[in-house]
């Protein structure tokens, strides 16, 4: 007898929406070493990320640039470490006032803070104001080209100066100061101490975690972005 051969049938694919597969999984043990380096890493940044943003680094020099916005405690601060240091010259830079221009007698923080320095007992020859223009974002770089320029037209003939900020304000400041002055010149930074909160347990004080967190997003920025003109 002969076999009835039977057609052969096509197969058609079969689209499956999954799959099995192997993949390895932390132990027991393992999401205990994970976590405890995680709960490391988090404590490590907690305890070193303010003074990495309020850093102080200065460099040999005869000239204090203040940054003009800081507060009048922190202009306390500048002051001291003007007289401390025997600088010669005290430049202050700022831009206009965003609140009270059309009441205050100063127009911008540079000659707001420079009023506030004279009264404090700095003599007015040793104070210069370099203010800079209204803008919108990107203040301090505003301040530093300012600074620049003013620099080019003077006759100072100077090597370095070193900047003084307000807490965690100091790393972004020196970052886009020197990328404003140098090579010409040395760029040092100096940052004003918080009297507002305490630095080693910023996390504890509403305004330690809003100054730290604003930085720490402000100084990526300045990282990403290119402050040569």
């Amino acid at each position: 007898m002969h076999r009835k051969i039977q057609p052969r049938q096509k197969k058609f694919p079969v689209f499956r929406l999954f799959k099995r597969q192997q993949m390895w999984m932390l132990t027991v043990p393992g999401w205990g070493i994970f976590m405890t380096l995680v709960a490391s890493l988090i404590g490590f940044t907690f305890v070193n990320i303010h003074p990495f943003l309020a850093v102080t680094s200065p460099v040999k020099a005869d000239i204090l640039v203040v940054e003009g916005w800081i507060p009048d405690y922190a202009l306390v601060q500048a002051l001291a470490e003007f007289k401390k240091n025997s600088y010669r010259l005290l430049i202050i830079t700022g831009t206009p006032l965003e609140r009270g221009f059309y009441l205050a007698e100063y127009k911008n923080y540079a000659a707001l803070a420079a009023a506030t320095l004279q009264k404090l007992g700095l003599e007015p020859e040793k104070i210069i104001v370099v203010s800079s223009q209204e803008v919108t974002k990107d203040r301090t770089y505003a301040s530093a080209i300012a600074l620049q320029q003013w620099l080019v037209n003077a006759d100072l003939k100077l090597e370095a100066i070193n900047i003084f900020t307000h807490a965690t304000h100091a790393r972004r400041s020196w970052l886009i100061f020197q990328q404003a002055l140098v090579p010409k010149i040395k760029v040092g930074v100096i940052a004003s101490s918080p009297q507002n909160y305490e630095p080693s347990k910023w996390w504890m004080y509403s305004t330690g975690v809003r100054s730290v967190i604003n930085e720490v997003v402000a100084y990526i920025y300045a990282l990403v972005v290119s402050w040569k003109a």
